[in-house]
């Protein structure tokens, strides 16, 4: 059933939308912009450029589908479950390429666009729409690269907050454009697909046994990469975006909102979060341990959902929601394993949970790009063709 999310006041902000974006970092500038300018000149010009989103989209969807095929409760690199059998080395070879080609094409699709004339709203839209899932789907892959347990990794509560703090610097970054009307792309997303792309693959030619070993002062693997995942946050991340929308205010040069409809964005999110800190706390058969993908996913679909909304309010200069229906049913869900504490039960409801949020969400991305198209008269995944 075809649903118009966006409203009039939607459309008309996009009309007048016009790209704005600073990439400071490094690594970008003198490295990835060059090799992505330079690829992009063998890339056919009839490929539209949001082909090229999805598809480097559908790799890190891969990804996260190859290890929950071969390693779905994160146990194949764990030493403590030797019952499980270790990952083959080309499945980290395999990782590392594809998140490689999801990595290269989400680089160099605003390049295409801009080589064929076919920049725009939806553009943007459906690029960052799609980042906001794939931020879940990539760490929660990282994960099988460790394993579960705390020898060597960490344990599925503390990678629930690991999640979420990638999940929020994400946000962050789009909550920073909602105020100053410049997105600045972080300089931690370049080092930590890199970190990623390579951790893969040295364990697709090493094993993963490379990735097992305990530095002085009994810092594990897992709580080195815990420590530089919060670091980055703490240091690069969060302190540069309240930096950036304090000077937004200081020269008027943002959309000087009031404090109250600055912060109004963080209201979903929070909720989000706290709802499900309650579940794994609270879970009678504790589920972050039984199934803690199936906890993840969930996460990141909703995640993901309040993250689109919020991506739609800043593009088109709209008010942004201040809740989330998918809240909702997840709630209740979550309530009703609570009451009834029966093990198979709450897993039941976890598994309906994740593919009734799944469908939910790709319903809206599917509305929304279609009522742009429908909008701007142009085709999502082809280049239509100048009348001159």
């Amino acid at each position: 059933m075809e649903v118009e999310y966006l409203t009039t006041n939607h459309l008309v902000g996009f009309d007048k939308y016009k790209y704005s974006c600073k990439d400071t970092g490094p690594l970008s500038i003198y490295v990835m912009h060059p090799f992505w300018n330079w690829l992009v000149q063998f890339c056919p010009k009839w490929v539209a450029p949001n082909l090229m989103t999805f598809s480097g989209f559908l790799f890190a969807v891969l990804t996260f589908m190859l290890f929950a095929w071969k390693d779905y409760g994160f146990y194949a690199s764990d030493p403590d479950h030797p019952e499980f059998p270790a990952l083959p080395r080309w499945t980290f070879t395999v990782a590392a390429l594809f998140l490689f080609l999801a990595y290269t094409l989400d680089g160099i699709d605003g390049k295409q666009a801009r080589r064929t004339g076919s920049s725009g709203p939806l553009g943007e839209l459906f690029d960052h729409g799609l980042d906001s899932f794939t931020a879940g789907l990539i760490p929660v892959a990282a994960y099988s690269l460790f394993g579960r347990g705390p020898k060597y990794s960490i344990i599925p509560f503390r990678m629930f907050f690991i999640l979420w703090n990638v999940l929020f610097n994400f946000y962050l970054s789009h909550w920073e454009k909602y105020n100053t009307g410049v997105l600045f792309l972080p300089w931690g997303y370049d080092f930590s697909m890199w970190g990623t792309i390579l951790a893969f693959l040295l364990a697709g030619v090493t094993g993963h046994e490379s990735w097992q070993f305990i530095l002085p002062g009994g810092i594990t693997t897992g709580l080195m990469f815990e420590i530089l995942l919060y670091s980055m946050a703490l240091l690069t991340n969060v302190p540069v975006i309240l930096n950036n929308i304090y000077v937004s205010y200081q020269e008027k040069t943002g959309h000087m909102r009031s404090f109250s409809e600055a912060m109004r964005p963080l209201v979903p999110v929070t909720a989000f979060f706290l709802i499900t800190l309650s579940w794994i706390s609270l879970s009678p058969s504790n589920i972050l341990e039984r199934d803690p993908r199936a906890v993840f996913v969930v996460i990141s679909t909703i995640f993901s959902n309040i993250c689109c909304r919020l991506i739609v309010a800043q593009m088109s200069n709209t008010r942004c929601d201040i809740f989330n229906w998918l809240l909702v049913p997840t709630s209740i869900f979550i309530l009703l394993s609570i009451l009834i504490k029966n093990a198979a039960f709450e897993l039941f409801l976890t598994y309906t949970l994740c593919i009734f949020t799944t469908c939910a969400h790709i319903h809206y991305g599917t509305c929304v790009v279609r009522q742009m198209c429908k909008h701007l008269r142009i085709n999502c995944f082809s280049i239509k063709k100048s009348s001159d």
